[in-house]
């Protein structure tokens, strides 16, 4: 009998043991299935991103060749040979990325092949330019002949991001599969397991250890399990903003179309105007208008660019928001039109803000004229203003936002409202739903980097059917508010000139852009003094008793704009300064924002612009005139 309950618990043991063994060996063998499908997918996310990036290089590529032949700037032709020594790089690694895929291998050859009979093409027209044929090169390039072999270039790279895209969907669905058969197969060895160890567990103490020992490791195999199920939701992660990125890379090829349509206006419309101005002045002046209108769009796409990038600079105030809207009132009635009811709801005690006011105007009236556009059969359109406090919970699921007091300015309107996918991609440029020649796609771009560049937010809420909510969020200043006077003031009625024969010193080193300030000075009735350069500019200065004003360009070769401020200020502290630039650099601008006591004119400009800027400076510090 004793010998009988021997045998049986040597076979229940083995057994126990047996069943043990085969529930190890197939989780491991179905969690190393498991592991090589999410590393397939991980791989296709790199070949993808290769891809975006490759893409991105051969855009810089051909954009500095066209820099070089168009404008004759050899700074692009140092850009042009970083970006192809990079693009090379890429394709090199592209192709040991795809090693294992024949049929990626053999498109990953046919690329670099295209890319290299491409850019052969511009090697040969820069050694044209370089030996004098400049005007040869640039006929080369006008006549597009590449462009069968750019698009068939694009058409590989296109065809190999849709064969990653399958075999990702491939590998995502195999690693599903593996995880769903080894989460099954841990099940049912753990049930099994479970049975034995309760009917074994009075016969052998031995058994009932080894039990427990199974259920340790399952328990860990199936930590194991979760663990990779957050990994492949961070792969999944990546993917979509491989996406977004996807979308961020075509900003190179928008700027470039949007500026070839402007600067076909400009030259069209200038070479037509030369062509009529002695027998028909009438059109000649209407080709003229065309021309200003074209790079008056050209200037705003540059500047709508800078703010998204948060490189446009700032001359903040603290104000009252509240006081803004209500002196914008009416400004933005006649904006949107009537058939839209508008009204603003300032708040009352509302904290100050410190921002710039004009870059917040721009934003109030680009964001009426979008939900004016969502609205074609009229509607209705409120602004308005609230103290609001962020709490850590909304920073939480909003990682820019600094918890804290801030001005809450909210546009509503009662419009068409947005899809998730639009309101999702709203802010990025050149995003637009807008008809094809209706809008940039930068305008909400051009907001979102006003707010984030001013310390604050910016979100949307918005749904179909039920309108669109935009809210800004400034944060709150607890200094002093400025007076209304200095930010309030009307346009000027005419052209502000020249008082007691007042000299002005003009350096820039683009001898075009100097002249036409000089000449615009000059028709103001100042006395104008110019040299090329902050060297020229002090031996000028040395002959030169009074001088009023220096207006001087800030990226200069040699002495820059404000190294020549610095020496001014040391030896002729009495003469004002004002500076001029498309691209303010870091000596003027601190975070985005002027520096203290800095007076910027923006490039390009106008003759009013230039007139109201360069009175304003002379003007400053002296005794109201009676």
């Amino acid at each position: 009998m004793i010998r009988k309950r021997l045998d049986t618990g040597r076979v229940a043991l083995l057994s126990g043991l047996a069943l043990i063994c085969a529930a190890m060996a197939g989780t491991v063998f179905l969690f190393r299935a498991e592991q090589r499908a999410h590393l397939a997918v991980v791989a296709t996310l790199q070949v993808q991103e290769r891809l975006n990036s490759l893409v991105t290089r051969a855009q810089e590529a051909l954009l500095g060749e066209s820099g070089y032949l168009l404008a004759g700037d050899d700074r692009f032709v140092a850009r042009y040979d970083e970006a192809r020594n990079k693009l090379y790089a890429e394709l090199a690694l592209l192709a040991q990325q795809v090693t294992d895929d024949p049929r990626q291998t053999a498109a990953a050859r046919q690329l670099d092949r295209c890319w290299r009979a491409r850019l052969g093409s511009t090697d040969e027209r820069f050694a044209l330019a370089r030996s004098g044929q400049m005007d040869d090169a640039r006929r080369s390039l006008r006549a597009v002949l590449d462009r069968p072999v750019t698009d068939r270039c694009r058409a590989i790279v296109v065809e190999m991001k849709a064969e990653e895209a399958r075999q990702f969907e491939l590998q995502r669905v195999a690693a599903e599969r593996q995880a769903t058969v080894l989460l099954v197969w841990l099940l049912l060895c753990a049930v099994a397991v479970m049975a034995f160890a309760l009917r074994s567990t009075l016969r052998a103490l031995y058994t009932a250890r080894n039990a427990s020992v199974a259920r340790d490791q399952l328990l860990t195999a199936n930590t194991r399990l979760h663990e990779e199920a957050a990994s492949r939701e961070v792969a999944e992660t990546q993917l979509r903003q491989l996406q977004k990125m996807e979308s961020i890379g075509q900003l190179a090829g928008g700027i470039a179309h949007d500026f070839n349509n402007m600067l076909a206006i400009v030259i069209g419309s200038l070479d037509l105007a030369r062509r009529r101005v002695e027998h028909d002045v009438k059109r000649a002046q209407e080709h003229i208008d065309s021309a200003m209108s074209g790079a008056q769009r050209a200037a705003q796409l540059t500047s709508q660019l800078l703010a998204f990038g948060r490189r446009q600079p700032l001359a903040p105030i603290a104000f009252d928001a509240s006081q803004l809207i209500r002196r914008l009132s009416e400004l933005l009635r006649r904006t949107i039109g009537g058939k839209v009811d508008f009204r603003v709801d300032p708040a009352i005690a509302l904290w100050p803000v410190y921002a710039d006011v004009g870059q917040l105007e721009s934003a109030l009236v680009n964001l009426c004229v979008n939900a004016r556009d969502a609205m074609t059969e009229g509607g209705k359109l409120v602004i308005s203003t609230a103290n609001v406090k962020l709490d850590a919970a909304y920073a939480a699921t909003h990682p820019d936002v600094v918890p804290g007091d801030y001005v809450c300015i909210k546009v509503q309107d009662s419009g068409a409202g947005m899809p998730a996918e639009v309101r999702e991609r709203a802010f990025e440029p050149f995003f637009t739903t807008k008809m094809m020649g209706k809008g940039t796609g930068l305008g909400l771009s051009q907001v979102y980097g006003f707010v984030k560049q001013s310390g604050g937010h910016a979100a949307i809420e918005s749904a179909p059917g039920q309108g669109t909510a935009v809210h800004l969020y400034l944060p709150r200043h607890r200094g002093e508010v400025a007076e209304s006077a200095s930010w309030q003031a009307g346009p000027e009625t005419r052209l502000p000139g020249a008082r007691d024969s007042e000299i002005i010193l003009v350096v820039d080193d683009e001898d075009k852009v100097r002249q036409l300030a000089v000449d615009a000075l000059r028709e103001l009735g100042f006395i104008v003094l110019q040299a090329p350069g902050g060297e020229a500019a002090l031996a000028l200065l040395e002959g030169q008793p009074r001088v009023d004003l220096l207006l001087t360009d800030v990226l200069m070769p040699g002495m820059d704009g404000t190294a020549l401020a610095t020496m001014v200020e040391m030896l002729r502290p009495e003469i004002k300064l004002l500076y001029m630039s498309g691209y303010p650099s870091d000596g003027i601008v601190s975070d985005g924002v002027l520096a203290d006591g800095v007076a910027l004119l923006p490039k390009p400009f106008t003759v009013a612009q230039l007139a109201v800027r360069v009175r304003q400076v002379l003007d400053e510090g002296k005794a109201p005139a009676r």
